[in-house]
């Protein structure tokens, strides 16, 4: 069997490299072609080029890449079509991978599988009706995607979130952290600015102001950075001159302790302040109550937020049915009403218990592995499940 399979950034090669295992299990002498990251490759993937070169997000930033990223469509569709492979799994980023599936169609009866269904529940509902020309199967994170995909004519099956495989921190793993960074039994509280550097450098002066309005009302309340590490000098020059004396956990530095260390940090946390994305469900399985707060490019700003569809884009509000986390989204990300609800979570922090443990039974804690899931779904696609 052979599968190309395609990823454009570090959520994406994680999924795919799940998936690559799943179907390793199943299928001993799979072989994989495709483009992806350090996973993937680790997986056996020969990757055409660098993943990196199609990590692009945001409208401003695909108009501006859209010359080179159109070269690498084409390459990566004229690829898939000369392979032949069983089957074309694109990973998440549909700027890219709807284009590829749409030339592979075009030219072959391959089947394609795109994992992770778009938004459509969120905005441009349109775009399940538009993917059906061109997508045969679709692999939702979230349980109440698949009717969405097929109305519109696709199989689709939820496979679960890979949220709910992570490992959590131990409370004596908490306990050590907090000895260890001097913080004791103090309060704590995680500010998660992003992992692209155009977010960092929207969110940074309005989290600076969250961050001092906080401070000033509790100057005991210490505070943890964990940063992503492409742009952790960034984070370091951001907050060089933040009050409360930010503690930076900086991958670089850290090594292999890295994710322990931000396990320990996101588990030993009193509340969080985070941009919004599926940090939220990564601060939900570790039981730690957020606030989140996200802006974007002017342009972007005006159009989606025309064309939004629902009240809340925050994923734990959505899964669970509730809308207990606060959120702060385009020209509602303002300092004063983000310091004000962080506040208030940390003086009531169990209101977010029962929605953040309801939303990880429903993406699939306890359950199967969502990559062995995914796998099984891709087979049942082909006729071998």
């Amino acid at each position: 069997m052979h599968i190309f399979i395609t990823a454009g950034e570090p959520s994406g090669d994680k999924l795919g490299a799940a998936l690559m295992q799943g179907l390793r299990r199943r299928v001993p002498d799979v072989r994989f072609t495709g483009i992806g990251g350090e996973r993937m490759i680790a997986e056996g993937l020969e990757s055409l080029f660098p993943m990196d070169e199609i990590s692009v997000m945001g409208i401003t930033e695909i108009l501006r890449q859209y010359g080179a990223l159109k070269a690498r469509i084409r390459e990566t569709s004229e690829a898939v079509v000369a392979a032949r492979p069983d089957a074309l799994v694109t990973v998440d980023l549909p700027e890219f991978s709807l284009r590829v599936a749409k030339q592979v169609k075009a030219a072959s009866d391959i089947r394609v599988v795109h994992y992770v269904a778009p938004t459509v529940w969120a905005w441009r509902p349109g775009r399940a009706a538009k993917m059906a020309a061109h997508v045969d199967q679709v692999l939702a994170l979230l349980p109440f995607e698949p009717p969405y995909m097929e109305a519109a004519g696709m199989r689709c099956d939820f496979v679960g979130h890979p949220v709910v495989t992570e490992p959590q921190a131990s409370l004596d793993e908490q306990a050590a952290f907090r000895t260890r960074h001097g913080i004791g039994d103090a309060p704590m509280a995680l500010v998660l600015p992003g992992s692209r550097r155009s977010e960092i450098s929207r969110l940074g002066p309005v989290f600076r102001e969250v961050v001092a309005r906080v401070h000033a009302a509790r100057p005991e309340l210490r505070l943890v950075i964990p940063a992503a590490t492409p742009v952790a000098p960034l984070v370091q020059e951001l907050c060089a001159d933040w009050p409360g004396n930010p503690l930076v956990l900086d991958p670089r530095k850290l090594g292999e302790d890295a994710a322990a260390e931000k396990r320990a940090a996101f588990g030993a946390a009193d509340v969080a302040l985070a941009a919004s994305g599926t940090v939220a469900l990564e601060l939900a399985a570790a039981a730690t109550p957020m606030v989140i707060a996200y802006d974007m490019g002017w342009l972007s700003r005006q159009i989606i937020g025309r064309l939004l569809l629902v009240d809340t884009v925050n994923l734990v509000n959505l899964v669970s049915e509730t809308r207990t986390i606060p959120e702060f989204i385009g020209k509602d990300c303002r300092p004063e009403p983000i310091a004000e609800a962080l506040l208030q979570v940390l003086d009531a922090p169990e209101a977010q218990s029962e929605a953040m443990a309801l939303t990880m039974e429903r993406l699939g804690r306890d359950g199967p592995h969502p990559g062995d899931r995914a796998a099984q779904a891709v087979l049942e696609g082909l006729g071998q499940g």
